[in-house]
């Protein structure tokens, strides 16, 4: 399994290497704008900084994605399921590598944002109106949402988990596609009205569960994120059931 995963690893590195390099520029401009005291530079790094974290995450799972749509669409990978591995361990491989680049970079970004939180109010002493201005935005989120790391460190949680079972939502659909039209010209909408089809069951399981709870918001938020992966590994099982017994590859 250690194997595939690297293997899987070295499919999406490219990807992730440059993600990482466009990063260090942002925060280069953000570190810049800030020993400068430019209010331009500052809001630009916080800009590109912000969108890279969402985009960032993204990216990582839609590379996963597209790399098993070549694998079970075309012959280019024909070699890696001649391997003696079962669908079971390289989709797996492929899934879990998945889960841990979506959640460390989540990490990653976490962390980041709240070094350069932290570095803007010991520059520019303006706590209050910053805390503000990052209260409101998450308070898209939840209007309910009361501000503190815990409750941030859930909503972070939560978004990395719902991704990750989005992603292996999306790859049941290309499979099922696969295993019934082929690669051929319709497979790509019905991937896509599968995963809607599917999101939607999930979305209302997930309702169904916690439906009548009374929990504060950092509990729910983490249970949440633990029935989102449990999801998330049922239908991985469902895939790689899928791949061995239906899907010619």
């Amino acid at each position: 399994m250690i194997k595939l995963m690297k293997y899987e690893l070295r499919k999406t590195l490219s990807v992730k290497l440059i993600l990482l390099a466009v990063t260090a520029v942002a925060e280069l401009v953000y570190l810049i704008g800030l020993w400068r005291d430019s209010e331009s530079m500052i809001a630009t790094g916080i800009g590109l900084l912000l969108l890279l974290a969402f985009s960032g995450v993204m990216i990582v799972g839609i590379g996963t994605l597209l790399v098993l749509h070549r694998d079970i669409n075309t012959k280019q990978s024909c070699m890696l399921f001649m391997t003696p591995h079962s669908s079971y361990a390289i989709l797996g491989a492929k899934l879990l590598e998945n889960a841990v680049s979506i959640l460390l970079a989540g990490v990653f970004f976490f962390a980041l944002g709240a070094l350069d939180v932290t570095l803007l109010f010991a520059h520019q002493k303006a706590l209050d109106q910053m805390w503000k201005m990052i209260s409101e935005m998450l308070r898209s989120f939840n209007e309910e949402l009361v501000i503190n790391q815990m409750n941030i460190a859930a909503l972070v949680w939560a978004m990395l988990t719902s991704w990750i079972t989005t992603v292996t939502t999306a790859c049941l659909a290309d499979v099922v596609s696969a295993a019934l039209l082929g690669g051929k010209k319709l497979s790509g909408f019905i991937s896509l009205l599968l995963f809607i089809a599917l999101s939607l069951v999930e979305g209302q399981l997930l309702n169904l569960i916690f439906k009548g709870m009374t929990l504060d918001f950092a509990t729910a938020s983490w249970l949440r994120g633990g029935a989102e992966l449990l999801i998330a590994i049922g239908t991985y099982v469902l895939t790689a059931f899928l791949m061995e017994r239906r899907l010619s590859v």
